[in-house]
């Protein structure tokens, strides 16, 4: 049995998301639409080739899109937004079905419910920057332009800043539920770098790999991605590769790398352990200075992130206040949400750290929710100079127009031994 032990049952789990679901179509929508100058907005999609944003949209209960979904929305003149499927199968109670397939084709009755709304801008999930706005496929953008006919499928644009906007933003209910998804993270990697898991000398990094995946797997967690744990010590650095499984020794310098989804949320954490020698009580001073250096660095761009800014300018200003600290400083922050690389603005990428064109020309906007990923390099005296390279990745939300961490950090190296 787990020792994560209040998991929601699968039914009051759906019921939660649900609440959601109908929460964010009823208050976060219309806002969105509003934003986003769009007077109608279509997702199309097939099962098993779903857009991005569709299982997002979909009751908790739905697992894939159904033959051919058609989601629509019309911002209504008094700011409300008008939510009907145009499909064979039904949403009750989030969206109102309004095709009789016995009568008329189904692009046909999204032709004809086009046409009595008669909207200006008509947008659709189609974009060069972010995979999150590009979800209608080729064939359904041509079999919707076809059935629009002039003048409506000249009115069709990109509701790139929509469909982003509408997986980034977290509702209250939904910013008040993550601290405990992080604070399990923090559990499950806490019991990894113990002596519950680890015996240096005859455990593997694969095997706490698995550790971790099962853990979640069995507590009623999903993973993402596949956890990673990497080890430095003298003579080994870290690079940005696939690491090999070696036993943990005396020593080491363990990082982790984990995420999970939970009520249609996602997590991703990154934390460090040392592996006692004989005779030591902490680890090296020099070690633990290089994780000082990361959190530093980690008040330098939460600081930085503020609401209206674009990723590439957070990171640029981040960077140089890192620089002028002495810090040796990479930066590489990504939004959290339905996705564990989430719809929103990169600060950075690992191999750009001079700014990514597009998605971090995106700015910032309050309820949002990102994962502070970043790392440091420190040259560590007790290992003859070797630099040393703190990878932090912890949970935090822009709310209220300040960073704040969902569930803390790490400040303390764990110690096994």
């Amino acid at each position: 049995m787990s020792f994560i032990s209040d998991i929601l049952p699968l039914r009051r789990q759906a019921e939660a998301r649900n609440s959601w679901l109908k929460a964010r179509l009823e208050t976060l929508l219309p806002e969105l639409m509003e934003r986003a100058d769009l007077d109608m907005w279509i997702v199309a999609c097939r099962e098993y080739n779903e857009d991005p944003v569709i299982m997002s949209m979909l009751p908790a209960t739905s697992m894939s899109a159904r033959r051919l979904t058609i989601l629509l929305f019309t911002r209504k003149a008094d700011g409300s937004v008008e939510r009907l499927a145009a499909s064979r199968y039904g949403f009750e109670g989030f969206y109102e079905a309004v095709w009789k397939p016995d009568e008329e084709e189904q692009y046909a009755c999204l032709a004809r419910l086009v046409s009595e709304r008669d909207p200006g801008r008509i947008g659709v999930n189609m974009s060069s920057t972010f995979a999150f706005g590009d979800g209608i496929s080729h064939n359904e953008y041509q079999q919707l332009s076809a059935a629009l006919g002039a003048p409506y499928a000249s009115r069709l644009v990109s509701a790139e800043a929509l469909c982003v906007g509408w997986l980034e933003r977290r509702l209250p209910e939904e910013i008040a539920a993550y601290p405990r998804l992080v604070e399990m993270g923090h559990q499950i990697i806490a019991r990894a770098f113990s002596s519950d898991v680890i015996h240096p000398g005859i455990t593997s990094t694969d095997d706490v790999v698995w550790w971790m995946r099962q853990t979640m797997q069995s507590a009623g967690l999903s993973a993402w991605f596949q956890p990673t744990i990497d080890v430095q010590s003298p003579g080994k650095s870290f690079e940005f590769t696939e690491s090999p499984c070696v036993t943990i020794q005396p020593g080491d310098l363990l990082h982790c790398d984990m995420g999970f989804h939970y009520l249609g949320l996602a997590t991703d954490q990154q934390q460090h352990a040392y592996v006692l020698k004989a005779g030591e009580s902490d680890a090296p001073a020099g070690i633990r200075a290089a994780l000082q250096d990361g959190n530093r660095l980690q008040d330098i761009l939460m600081a930085e992130m503020q609401v209206g800014r674009s990723g590439n300018d957070v990171l640029h200003s981040a960077l140089e206040l890192a620089q002028a600290e002495g810090i040796r400083a990479q930066i590489y922050t990504h939004p959290l949400g339905y996705h564990g690389h989430g719809a929103g603005p990169l600060v950075g990428l690992w191999d750009r750290q001079d700014g990514v064109p597009g998605t971090g020309e995106y700015r910032l906007f309050d309820d949002t929710v990102y994962s502070i990923e970043l790392n440091t390099l420190k040259s560590a005296p007790e290992w003859d100079g070797q630099d040393v390279r703190i990878m932090l990745e912890e949970d935090a939300v822009l709310g209220g127009g300040a960073m704040r961490w969902l569930d803390g950090r790490q400040t303390a190296l764990y110690l096994i031994g």
